[in-house]
């Protein structure tokens, strides 16, 4: 989930270190009673387009003093087309950080029209987007061409401790919002939504990050869901230290992975035969870009953040291949820096606050930066792609100025019924995650995909996958529960995409080799 915001922008701790939150009928939120929201037009064109109402939900900052400061957060809604209703839908994207006041509008793509029946709400939580206040600390803190990721001289670390503290410093004029944004918090905000719109249980959809906001609320209001799905399950096991490190590595598979596709269309890209040949020139690229940054802006950790979407989704490969040979080929920058300022939009930080702001202070990240920086050496030699670029990014939590909390003790028995789903080499949100969480989830059943490297993915077009998910929210039926500490169903992943008019090259690094390199990686993940 780490570049949500690079992926809007979907983390983590190390493992052990999970207490009790207070049970459902100890929490605060119960002294309070929301007001209705008063609907109204939306200003997005899209929402306004699809139908959908705007408006804002009135909540405490601060559920211990229900009478104290108080945050506005931003709804949307787009109701249901048929005569009976099975209720209000809320949908979160992940990030932590992630507008979700668009996704009112993911009913529409449910198969069958089974999203027809709900009354989908999309909505941002507390500090995010176009809820008040929205947070942010350094609207340049991504630009151009900064300190290379990897910490190979103790000057440089000390540049990147020295940007991370800055960061973090800069966040202390948001205030008191900072003590409130924990995950349990949002899960508080979420109830006083079912409250507001008059209703006694929620449905839920939530993608990454939003799977954990899942679990924390079904935790604290088991009896408050009643149909949930769960896309690309954060393991809460590891919230959030432990996470990230885990991410390192699977991203590092994943973007093997990408090579050997690019070197099955060198047909197309010219940029090497086979995978390894394909990963050279990737480092080499790198090297370069860190000693002479492209057109001044484009260098090592801009190259590196571009192509880690290749590691989170299949949708862009095609996209990002044209960037790569466009620039080795012809020089051609502006396309690199089109990419990058999509994930990073210049002079905006919203969504990488609210990320800190919730992963800092749900759990206690380690403030020795020593282990930090063992943890991530050790990573590093096993899985060099991602590594110190994600380390920085989280390593504002080191010095954050909130005080942390301890996570929530998931606990899925008193839940009616979960659909999770998960592709099996999902690197952002790990597998194993998802196998926790089924575990944690009795009621709960799985869907995988071998193989696929998607995160969070569906109603994407798999047939094989939407359908149950349509089945589900229909009739609430999942499917079977099947023994042993496996997936129940299994799907094929969204598939790769093959560019216009191109033939793979028939060698080892052939599509048939890309898909059997695939297995192999899935039988010793």
């Amino acid at each position: 989930m780490k570049r949500i915001v690079a992926a809007i922008a979907a983390a983590g701790l190390a493992a052990g270190l999970m207490a009790a939150a207070p049970a459902a009928s100890a929490d605060p939120g119960v002294r309070f009673t929301p007001a209705p929201i008063a609907w109204g037009p939306c200003a997005s064109a899209s929402l306004k387009a699809n139908g959908a109402e705007c408006g804002f939900l009135e909540v405490p900052m601060d559920y211990a003093k229900p009478g104290g400061t108080k945050v506005s957060v931003a709804v949307s809604r787009i109701k249901h087309k048929t005569a009976q209703s099975q209720g209000i839908m809320l949908v979160n994207p992940g990030g932590p950080g992630g507008s979700g006041l668009g996704l009112s509008v993911l009913g529409k793509y449910v198969p069958n029209h089974a999203g027809d029946n709900y009354d989908w709400i999309g909505f941002d939580p507390r500090g995010v987007g176009s809820s008040k206040p929205a947070i942010s600390c350094d609207g340049n803190y991504f630009s151009y061409n900064r300190p290379a990721y990897v910490p190979s001289t103790p000057g440089l670390e000390q540049t990147w401790l020295t940007r991370s503290k800055g960061y973090a410093d800069a966040c202390k004029k948001n205030g008191e919002i900072l003590d409130h944004l924990k995950t349990t918090d949002v899960a508080q905000d979420m109830d006083s939504l079912r409250k507001a719109l008059g209703e006694k249980q929620i449905n839920y959809y939530g993608f990454s990050y939003g799977t954990y906001l899942g679990q924390v609320y079904s935790t604290l209001y088991p009896k408050n869901v009643r149909r949930m799905v769960l896309d690309g399950n954060v393991d809460p096991r590891k919230v959030w230290y432990q996470a990230n490190l885990d991410q390192d590595v699977a991203f590092d598979k994943n973007i093997k992975i990408y090579f050997d596709w690019l070197a099955s269309y060198d047909s197309v890209y010219h940029l090497g035969k086979t995978g390894s040949a394909v990963e050279k020139l990737w480092y080499d690229t790198q090297r370069k870009l860190a000693k002479n940054p492209a057109g001044g802006v484009i260098g090592g950790d801009e190259w590196t953040d571009i192509f880690l979407q290749a590691g989170y989704y299949v949708f862009g490969w095609v996209d990002m291949a044209k960037a790569f040979d466009g620039y080795v080929h012809q020089g051609d920058w502006q396309t690199l820096k089109g990419l990058y300022d999509d994930s990073n939009p210049p002079g905006a930080d919203n969504g990488f606050a609210v990320y800190l702001g919730v992963q800092c202070t749900d759990v206690q990240w380690p403030t020795n930066w020593n282990k930090w920086r063992a943890d991530n050496w050790l990573t590093y030699f096993k899985a060099p792609f991602e590594t110190w670029g994600n380390a920085w990014f989280n390593a504002p939590c080191a010095f954050w100025p909130a005080k942390a909390g301890k996570p929530v003790d998931i606990d899925g028995r008193k839940v009616a019924g979960a659909l999770l789903i998960s592709e099996e080499l999902d690197a952002a949100t790990p597998y194993a995650g998802s196998l926790e969480v089924r575990k944690r989830y009795p009621n709960s059943s799985l869907i995988s995909a071998p193989g696929g490297t998607t995160h969070a993915g569906s109603l994407s077009g798999v047939s094989c996958v939407d359908d149950k998910i349509a089945d589900y929210l229909a009739t609430g039926t999942l499917p079977k529960r099947q023994p042993g500490n496996h997936s129940d169903v299994q799907c094929d992943p969204v598939p790769a995409p093959v560019p216009d008019g191109a033939t793979a090259q028939k060698s080892d690094s052939s599509a048939k080799a890309v898909q059997e390199k695939q297995l192999a990686q899935l039988l010793h993940f």
